[in-house]
């Protein structure tokens, strides 16, 4: 009989935050913690916490956002592989942000139809919550954005489409990885008019009124 290799500390790590991942019942993008977090709940240095973020993140298990709001994040899992694969070989090109935002914007209509289709009155509590937290964040620029983010998320998270929520996942993940947020900008009134948009959404969601959270979805979309 031939015994397994032990493993590392780093791939003990792994193990882990992916049984945290199953246990915790968390979804592509929900979050998982923080580095600091890791490294308390584990008791291993940092180089070590470092290392198993480096294999988690080969193997698609998670992904890490930097700044206010960051942290690791359950990753797209298949079938948006192969996505973040073509995504990679894309990401220097000028274009690629452009275009992964266009092909987004186009999923839009049909992740907010299907969260008014099948919300549950958990997804509505949680929906309206970080619209109110939006509402408190109009003068923190990364606070908003990052809540921003957690809201796009959500929504995605409601649909029964593992295809469509992989693809509108990676794609939004994609965007925020190689674009970076002016924290001098925009304005309020950008911020109370983007609110006003994502309000109008959440709204349309939580009534399961299929046909304005597609209105809404495509207000969202041209409001820039």
């Amino acid at each position: 009989m031939v015994l397994p290799a032990p493993r590392t500390r780093a791939e003990e790590v792994v193990a882990y935050v992916e049984d945290a991942i199953e246990k915790r019942g968390l979804r592509p993008g929900d979050h998982i913690g923080t580095r600091a977090d890791l490294r308390e709940q584990t008791g291993v240095a940092r180089a070590t916490v470092n290392e198993a973020i480096r294999l988690l993140q080969e193997r698609r298990r998670i992904a890490v956002r930097p700044g206010p709001g960051g942290g690791l994040f359950v990753a797209a899992t298949d079938p948006v592989v192969r996505l973040g694969r073509t995504l990679l070989t894309v990401h220097g090109e000028p274009s690629a942000v452009a275009g992964a935002i266009e092909v987004r914007e186009q999923l839009e209509p049909l992740v907010a139809v299907h969260a008014a289709q099948y919300r549950s009155a958990k997804d509505a509590r949680e929906l309206k919550a970080l619209i109110t937290a939006m509402k408190k964040s109009l003068d923190d620029v990364s606070r908003f954005v990052s809540l921003n983010w957690d809201l796009h998320l959500r929504i995605a998270a409601i649909s029964p489409n593992t295809v469509l929520r992989g693809t509108y996942v990676g794609l939004y993940e994609f965007v925020n990885q190689v674009s970076l947020v002016d924290s001098q900008s925009p304005g309020g009134d950008y911020l109370a008019q983007r609110l006003k948009v994502h309000s109008d959404l959440v709204a349309a969601i939580v009534a399961g009124d299929v046909v304005a959270a597609r209105h809404a979805a495509e207000a969202h979309r041209h409001s820039g």
